[in-house]
């Protein structure tokens, strides 16, 4: 997407997940890749850069159980210490992903617009709420983060992700034929497809200064906030042969809120969402319908990133800081 609107990018990533490769698709390749890991990062890798889009980091709230200082390490050291060194070597904006699982355990609360208090109940949730404030307290004329609190995504990409929920109860529709809710479905969710939070990346990247500087934008559509049951009934619809099946459990898992998309929608230059929920788990259920994923396939380490990056350390490809073994 970048690409095509005529910028240079420079693409730098870990290699966690680099064997995941599950949809080959036509994607414009960077014009400049790096191999590395976001806490080694030096001045060198960032020079020259107009704006960095940063995205990296143990990406969900199971991963960031795996291990909360380690989350801390790489999700809010690691980023502060990339922001460092992007305003020191001259960039003007730095779009971070953030997340709305920052607003945690609000239930009822009505629908979250980005002054709402922040009440983030997870190591990866308190790890972008503290970003967020470190990185505010580097803003300056020069130096402009953008905050990009992302509901959450679903939808396909080259390295296809089944432990997000929408993915994963179409994962389970296809293979067992079963939606199945782990709760009593009462819980909210916003979501957003992916193809939706690049775009809003790729907008407070390009946005002019004024409309974005020191700002946190709640990503996703008007339309998006869902409760799990109803999540669950757009994905049985998509596999009509499916039954579904709400357990009815309670605890575990405190997270309910509703957010509200306005500002994004008024005040990022660019930025229209179009992804329904119904078109998103369409594309999603026609690919594990075309794709033979037999049986748990989609379970796998391939799909599962807690499951891929625990492989890696089981076989001493990754040590127990998530740094390669060489």
């Amino acid at each position: 997407m970048a690409k095509a609107r005529g910028h240079h990018v420079t693409g730098l990533d870990a290699g966690y997940f680099q064997g995941c490769v599950a949809r080959p698709q036509a994607e414009a390749a960077p014009d400049r890749q790096l191999l590395r890991d976001i806490r080694d990062v030096a001045a060198a890798d960032v020079e020259g850069f107009d704006a960095v889009i940063h995205l990296a980091g143990l990406s969900n709230d199971p991963m960031g159980a795996l291990n909360p200082q380690l989350t801390y390490d790489i999700n809010l050291e690691g980023t502060l210490n990339l922001a460092r060194l992007a305003k020191a070597a001259g960039a003007g904006r730095f779009v971070f992903a953030s997340s709305c699982s920052i607003y945690g355990a609000a239930g009822g609360a009505g629908e979250l617009d980005e002054t709402a208090p922040l009440e983030p109940v997870s190591a990866y949730a308190v790890s972008k709420a503290r970003s967020e404030e470190g990185l505010l307290a580097l803003a300056d004329a020069d130096f402009s983060p953008v905050f990009m609190r992302n509901a959450t995504a679903y939808g396909l990409g080259s390295r296809p992700r089944f432990d997000l929920v929408v993915n994963n109860l179409a994962g389970w529709a296809h293979a067992a034929g079963v939606v199945k809710v782990m709760s009593d479905g009462t819980p909210w969710r916003p979501l957003t497809h992916i193809e939706d939070i690049s775009l809003a990346a790729l907008c407070a990247a390009e946005a002019p200064r004024e409309a974005v500087h020191g700002e946190a934008f709640n990503i996703g559509r008007m339309d998006c906030n869902y409760q799990v049951r109803d999540i669950a009934q757009a994905v049985r619809a998509a596999f009509p042969q499916a039954r579904l099946e709400i357990t009815g459990e309670t605890g575990g898992d405190p997270r309910s809120y509703r957010v509200d998309f306005r500002k994004a929608h008024a005040r990022l230059p660019g930025f229209a969402p179009h992804w329904t929920l119904e078109q998103g788990v369409a594309e999603v259920a026609d690919w594990l319908k075309h794709n033979g994923l037999g049986g748990r396939a989609f379970d796998s380490r391939t799909f599962i990133r807690l499951k891929q990056l625990q492989h890696e350390v089981d076989a001493g490809v990754l040590d127990g800081e998530l740094r390669r073994i060489f």
